[in-house]
């Protein structure tokens, strides 16, 4: 009885160091994927830039567009800022999508960041045209079926609707773009979103405010 206890025990802690190193092993995969854009060279390399505490912020408006690792995406909803966080060696901040803030035109309240999610709802790929728009591209000026065009007064047809894979894949580009969020290492580089539908053009002045554990500061962008 005492041995079948003894190896009873031995197997549940073999058991136990084969769990703990599949989870090691697991562990270093996670800390792979990585989110945020590649740091530039420099802050100056940035639109503008200014000193927080011990960190350099830096940032650069891209209107609704949304870059990233491959083509640029689009928003009509949201405009981007892509900011970059510098410091001395071994710096590290914790980064949070939530200190930053926008103002637009000189607005007494300025645009709270959203999360990426929101704004990946809404994405597109500019570039993107439907299967149907490009069938009905290449047979303009061909002879047409009978009755072919719209009512007069008829409201315009809906935009197509890219396919649900083509559509994740575009949101799962604009996650890893987003700035990552945590305690990090510096420089860290990355996308902030601001709910605005308004356009670009109307914009006459443009204030990326922070508030976080490095400081307080307001850099001018227009």
């Amino acid at each position: 009885m005492r041995n079948s206890t003894a190896l009873s025990t031995t197997v549940r802690i073999i058991a136990a160091l084969a769990a703990a190193h599949c989870l090691c092993a697991q562990t270093p995969n996670v800390a792979r994927e990585v989110q945020g854009l590649p740091a530039r060279v420099a802050p100056a390399d940035y639109q503008a830039h200014t000193q927080v505490g011990k960190v350099t912020m830096a940032a650069e408006f891209t209107g609704h567009g949304v870059p990233n690792a491959q083509e640029a995406l689009y928003s009509d909803g949201y405009v981007v800022v892509e900011v970059g966080l510098f410091g001395p060696a071994d710096a590290r901040l914790t980064i949070a999508a939530t200190d930053f803030s926008l103002r637009i035109n000189g607005k007494k309240d300025p645009l709270p960041s959203q999360q990426w999610g929101l704004a990946a709802k809404e994405i597109r790929d500019p570039e993107w045209v439907s299967p149907e728009a490009e069938t009905g591209s290449q047979s303009k000026g061909g002879i047409s079926s009978s009755g072919g065009g719209k009512e007069p007064g008829a409201p315009p047809p809906s935009p197509p609707k890219p396919p649900i894979e083509l559509l994740r894949s575009w949101q799962q580009r604009v996650k890893k773009a987003a700035i990552s969020e945590g305690d990090r290492a510096l420089p860290q580089a990355g996308l902030i979103f601001f709910q605005h539908r308004g356009k670009v053009e109307n914009i006459r002045s443009l204030e990326l405010i922070y508030a976080g554990p490095a400081g307080n500061a307001t850099l001018a962008l227009k």
